[in-house]
C-alpha cells in the first residue's frame, strides 16, 4: 500500500472490526470514531461515563444507535472494560480516551486479563508524503526513550507486523544515525553496525536491517550513490529506527507540522494493536490510527 487513503479504502472490502474506547468521553477520539463508523470500517464500544458520551454524541451528530456503550464511570474501571472485551475476544483493539496514558497502560498490560505478551510495547508510526512513493514507517516517537540494542531488537521485530499488514514486500529497516560510518564516541553508530550484523546473519525474520544510515542516505537513493554506500537499504528503506525519542518525536512533529505529512500510530507488542492518540493530533491523524490498527488486526486474524 503506498498511502493511508488506500489503506481507509482496503478496509470497505474486508470483516469489520470492533474497536473498544476506554473512558470514551472524549470529544475528539469520538469524532474520529465516528467516521470510522460511517465510512463503515469499524464497529465501536465505548467504555466510560454514558451521559457524557451521549452528550458528546449528540453534539457531534453520532449516532449511538450504531455503537454500544458500556456505561463505567470510573475512569480506571473503563479501562479495564474497554481491555477485557480485547482480551476476550469481543474487540479487536483498543484505543485510549480521556484517561492518562499510565493508566491506561496499566490496563493493558495487567497480567490476569490484560493485553501482555513478554515483548515490549513499541509505537509505529506510518506516514504519507507527497514526495515519496512509498509509506515510510518510523519508531520509536512516543514509547521507548533511550533504548538499549535489546530494546532496539524488538523494536524493528514489532515493525513487521505493520509491514505485513501494508503489503510491503521484503521490508528494510534503516538505523538510523548522525553519520553513516561507525564512530566509537556515537553509541547508535555502534548499535546500528550491531544490528547490520545481526541482519547479514539472518538473525532477522522478515526483514532486512541496515546501518548506521543517515537519514538522506536512508531515503534517496541518489543521496546514497553519492557517498558510495552500497547496501540493500540504503535508498530504499521503509522503516526507520531512530537511536532515541528524542529524535523520533521531533521527527513526528517536523513532518506534521512543516512537511504537512498524512500520519498514523499504534502501539505495537501486546496482543492486540493499540491506538494512543495525542489530544494535538488533527482529527485525520486519529482516524488513520483507527484504520492503521484495524487493518493489523485484521491481518492477524488471517493467520
Amino acid at each position: 500500500m503506498r498511502s493511508l487513503r488506500e489503506v481507509r479504502d482496503s478496509l470497505l472490502a474486508r470483516e469489520k472490526k470492533r474497536i473498544a474506547v476506554a473512558a470514551a468521553e472524549d470529544r475528539p477520539v469520538l469524532e474520529a470514531v465516528k467516521e470510522a463508523v460511517q465510512m463503515g470500517i469499524a464497529e465501536a464500544t465505548l467504555c466510560g461515563d454514558e451521559a457524557k458520551i451521549r452528550q458528546i454524541a449528540e453534539e457531534i451528530e453520532l449516532d449511538v444507535n450504531k455503537v454500544t456503550i458500556v456505561n463505567e464511570p470510573d475512569i480506571r474501571k473503563s479501562a479495564e472494560a474497554a481491555v477485557k472485551l480485547v482480551h476476550n475476544g469481543e474487540a479487536q483493539l483498543v484505543m485510549k480516551g480521556l484517561i492518562g496514558t499510565a493508566d491506561f497502560l496499566r490496563a493493558v498490560l495487567n497480567k490476569e486479563w490484560g493485553l501482555r505478551t513478554g515483548k515490549i510495547l513499541s509505537h509505529v508510526a506510518v506516514f504519507d508524503s507527497v514526495k515519496l512513493d512509498r509509506l515510510i514507517l518510523m519508531t520509536d516517537a512516543a514509547m521507548v526513550m533511550y533504548p538499549t540494542l535489546e530494546e532496539k531488537i524488538a523494536m524493528i521485530n514489532n515493525t513487521i507486523p505493520v509491514c505485513q499488514a501494508l503489503e510491503i514486500e521484503d521490508p528494510k529497516a534503516a538505523a538510523v544515525c548522525a553519520v553513516e560510518v561507525l564512530n566509537p564516541s556515537m553509541q547508535p553508530t555502534l548499535d546500528a553496525a550491531s544490528l547490520a550484523i545481526m541482519s547479514q546473519r539472518g538473525q532477522f525474520k522478515g526483514i532486512t536491517v541496515d546501518g548506521p544510515l543517515a537519514l538522506d542516505n536512508a531515503l534517496n537513493e541518489d543521496a546514497a550513490r553519492h557517498k558510495g554506500i552500497k547496501s540493500p537499504v540504503a535508498g530504499h528503506a521503509d522503516v526507520l529506527l531512530m537511536p532515541n525519542i528524542e529524535c523520533g518525536n521531533i521527527m513526528w512533529k517536523t513532518l506534521v507540522y512543516m512537511a504537512r505529512c498524512e500520519i498514523a500510530g499504534v502501539l505495537m507488542g501486546a496482543a492486540a494493536p493499540v491506538v494512543i492518540t495525542s489530544r494535538s493530533d488533527a482529527p485525520e491523524t486519529k482516524l488513520n490510527s483507527i484504520a492503521l490498527a484495524l487493518l493489523i488486526a485484521g491481518n492477524k486474524d488471517k493467520k
